[in-house]
């Protein structure tokens, strides 16, 4: 019932993409069929977030109505919730959706300013007046302002009067020092007992905090800690420990708005293979992200990356009247426009924009996939099959994966399993089972050597197809052994890779190659669930054979002590019934029909006391 009202608020398209959304933090708007922004919206979770309008009943008929009205979804993903509430906020200014409930003030976050006047204060202000002085900020956090505000109060004491601090004024002794001098939190700049020269200073160190320099004023603070403690003023080094520590939490400002960024375009591109390239456009003006969008170029003639972008640049400049006078752009292009300047940002700002673009780049041709790979089920193992072609430097895709196992108990009824996968999928007509015939004990390498040995020595004799990769579960040491074998006695080439695990005895990374390189698995990548499944079929399928071997064994040892039970009827009741408990517990006239009466009771007398 709740898939049918889903469906019924979704058409296939719509589904396509919330089933695709990331799950991080972003914001997402929604279009009418005229292509209008009739809605925008934060969330930290924008998968949950957007899918939550379509799967449930919504008291609000506002709501409801909204449903109804959209055809079609775009969103931008960020680095963290602060940061989609900011570019929530800008786009609200900016498209003024029907549905969004406007705020009546207008209501901005707050800046702090460091006034243009001698002797500048530091204020917080809601408001950017040009020339009134150097803003820094806005920021979402409120209550991590006042923080800094509080910090720069005790490093620096600044003056918070309004005076007219000229050096006309100063001379002929227009003042007299107030509260705020006597109690140490000015210097009393205003009677001339602090120079412009000391102020000025004061001011350079605040302009470094504010502009981001945290980890340079940290160390410099953290030194003088260090000496005022060894000069055994422990007062004052106490008093700059809480700084210090005040200033380590400080968070720098967010890379979504920022005052100083303006008029400026940045673009990146992601490569889809040969048939097409994915650029994203972001345009920033008075410091705030107000343009996002990302489409897709088709290749017609193997045009380089660099080609793509461009002719994205020119078309989407074109396209949305961009009068920006900087781009922003990940390499160099060969492209000149009159006026503009081109920025390769390595850090800072900008780069964290250039950084922004290219996550939301990437998400986009990651959607993308995702939708083409629902219709067309394959497509998603052919890109898996690059991606491990890519990371193991393979000749060729691996098509046929196998993969081997041991089990044994302390050194008893040693067995080994050998498992394919044919195009990701298991291969179930393929899978082989090993009884251990040249080891004596428990040794791992040995037996897997053996069952290497006689797997693909078969394989070569009878001219059949060889795997596109081996994938071994014991790490180095196991991959070494069938590389031994495989390379030295057997004069066969076969990539070889290895699973390792964590310290908790978990998968967590692929081993390639001689020495063997370390490749990371992220949890929940469809690499690491591919790696897991065939980890854990190749084990549950060595497991079962140990287990059924053992049982055989068992019960072969128990019937061979039974007086009047030959080989024939021995082998009837382990065909039929797999263990002792099972023959235990089986019906006596099922046993009767099964080997007879006289056996039958033979039977049920002997295996009472087992």
């Amino acid at each position: 019932m709740k898939n049918e009202k889903i469906t019924n608020r979704m058409n296939e398209y719509l589904r396509g993409i919330v089933m695709n959304l990331p799950e991080g933090p972003g914001v997402y708007q929604y279009l009418n069929e005229k292509g209008t922004i009739i809605y925008v919206g934060k969330a930290k979770n924008l998968k949950r977030r957007v899918y939550s309008y379509f799967s449930k009943d919504h008291d609000s008929f506002k709501t409801k109505l909204l449903v109804t009205k959209i055809v079609d979804i775009r969103y931008i993903v960020v680095n963290s919730e602060e940061d989609a509430l900011l570019l929530e906020n800008n786009l609200i200014k900016k498209y003024k959706p029907h549905y969004n409930v406007l705020l009546k003030d207008d209501k901005t976050y707050p800046s702090l300013c460091i006034t243009n006047e001698a002797f500048p204060k530091v204020i917080k202000t809601r408001q950017i007046i040009k020339n009134r002085g150097t803003y820094y900020g806005p920021y979402s956090n409120v209550g991590m302002m006042y923080v800094l505000l509080d910090l720069i109060k005790h490093l620096y004491p600044l003056r918070t009067c309004n005076l007219n601090l000229s050096k006309e004024n100063i001379q002929k002794g227009k003042f007299k020092v107030c509260l705020e001098y006597h109690i140490g939190n000015c210097k009393g700049p205003c009677v001339g007992k602090q120079s412009t020269e000391d102020y000025s200073k004061n001011i350079e160190e605040i302009k470094r905090i504010l502009g981001g320099e945290i980890q340079e004023i940290s160390k410099e603070i953290y030194e003088e800690m260090k000496r005022l403690s060894i000069d055994l003023k422990f007062e004052d080094a106490e008093i700059l420990k809480r700084r210090y520590l005040l200033l380590e939490k400080y968070r720098s400002k967010s890379e979504i708005v920022n005052p100083s960024l303006h008029n400026i375009d940045v673009f990146t591109i992601e490569e889809n293979g040969n048939k097409s390239a994915f650029i994203n456009y972001l345009h920033i003006t008075k410091g705030a992200i107000n343009q996002a969008f990302t489409f897709e170029y088709q290749k017609r003639l193997n045009e380089s990356k660099e080609e793509l972008l461009a002719l994205g640049i020119v078309e989407m400049r074109e396209r949305y009247k961009s009068q920006a006078e900087e781009i922003i752009i990940p390499f160099p292009i060969d492209l000149e426009l009159k006026d503009i300047v081109q920025s390769i940002p390595q850090r800072g700002d900008k780069k964290k924009l250039l950084e922004l673009s290219l996550m939301n780049v990437k998400q986009y041709k990651l959607d993308r996939l995702k939708q083409a790979e629902k219709l067309n089920p394959e497509q998603r193992g052919v890109r898996l099959m690059k991606e491990i072609q890519a990371l193991l430097h393979l000749d060729k895709l691996p098509i046929r994966i196998e993969s081997f196992d041991n089990s044994n108990i302390q050194g008893s009824d040693a067995v080994a399993a050998c498992i394919v996968f044919e195009k990701l999928k298991p291969c179930k007509k393929e899978y082989r089972k090993y009884n251990i015939k040249t080891v004596i004990g428990a040794d791992d390498y040995a037996s897997m050597a053996e069952v290497v040995r006689r797997r693909y020595g078969r394989l070569k004799e009878e001219n059949s197809p060889l795997p596109d990769l081996i994938i071994t579960d014991g790490g180095a040491g196991q991959m070494e052994i069938v590389r031994k074998v495989i390379e030295d006695e057997l004069n066969l080439k076969i990539p070889i890779a290895g699973l390792a695990k964590d310290g908790r005895h978990r998968t967590s990374k692929l081993l390639f190659g001689f020495p063997p390189a370390t490749i990371g698995l992220k949890q929940n990548s469809a690499m690491f669930k591919l790696m897991e499944t065939i980890q854990n079929e190749v084990h549950r399928f060595a497991i079962t054979f140990h287990r059924d071997k053992r049982s055989k064994h068992q019960i072969t040892s128990v019937l061979d002590n039974i007086k009047g039970i030959g080989e024939k009827t021995k082998n009837t009741l382990l065909k039929k019934y797999k263990s002792v408990n099972r023959i235990k517990s089986a019906e006596e006239k099922e046993l009767i029909e099964l080997i007879g009466i006289a056996k039958t009771k033979i039977i049920k007398e002997e295996l009472k006391g087992e």
